[in-house]
């Protein structure tokens, strides 16, 4: 039996880690939300999202590794910016869930590290690291990756609305 692996995403100051359907961005810290509802204001940020691959259940594998993480097909705002601290090299390790004041629609990237642009394509190699560095394993039910955060800021232009495919890939060994 394969692994049974999901995104799980965090939310509040003591988070909920609820297993995701969409990875919807917008003005409300909220897994699942629906965008229509909560609009990114022009020149805004979203909140940020804090993303973990959760290893479920391990099943008959014995390690899951390399993961990766991107976004493809952004029909919104050429001029949007998004951001991560997903990266294949020069990784600052795992990154602390912020249990003081939880996910935020501000520009913390001097502190949490997410000043890389998200790649719009599968990366070469891991850009998420499980246990603070990127060529670590996961080998047991109910593991996690480190966080993937992501946030993106908005054009003071951008008209509501867009999409894009977000994609987390990894290595699975039987």
């Amino acid at each position: 039996m394969a692994a049974t692996v999901v995104i799980a995403e965090s939310n509040g100051k003591t988070p909920t880690i609820t297993h995701v359907t969409n990875c919807n961005l917008g003005s409300t810290d909220a897994v699942n939300l629906v965008a229509a509802s909560y609009p990114i204001p022009a020149g805004g940020r979203s909140y940020e999202k804090w993303w973990r691959l959760h290893v479920h259940d391990i099943g008959a594998s014995s390690s899951i590794s390399n993961v990766k993480f991107w976004i493809s097909g952004f029909t919104g705002d050429a001029d949007d910016d998004w951001y991560t601290n997903a990266r294949t090299s020069g990784y600052e390790g795992a990154q602390t869930f912020d249990t003081t004041n939880g996910p935020a629609a501000t520009d913390r990237s001097a502190t949490y590290d997410y000043t890389q642009t998200v790649p719009t394509s599968e990366p070469a190699s891991a850009n998420v690291g499980i246990g603070g560095t990127l060529d670590g394993t996961l080998t047991t039910s109910d593991s996690y990756s480190d966080y993937c955060i992501v946030q993106v800021a908005v054009d003071a232009s951008t008209v509501a609305g867009g999409s894009a495919t977000v994609s987390m890939k990894y290595t699975e060994v039987a």
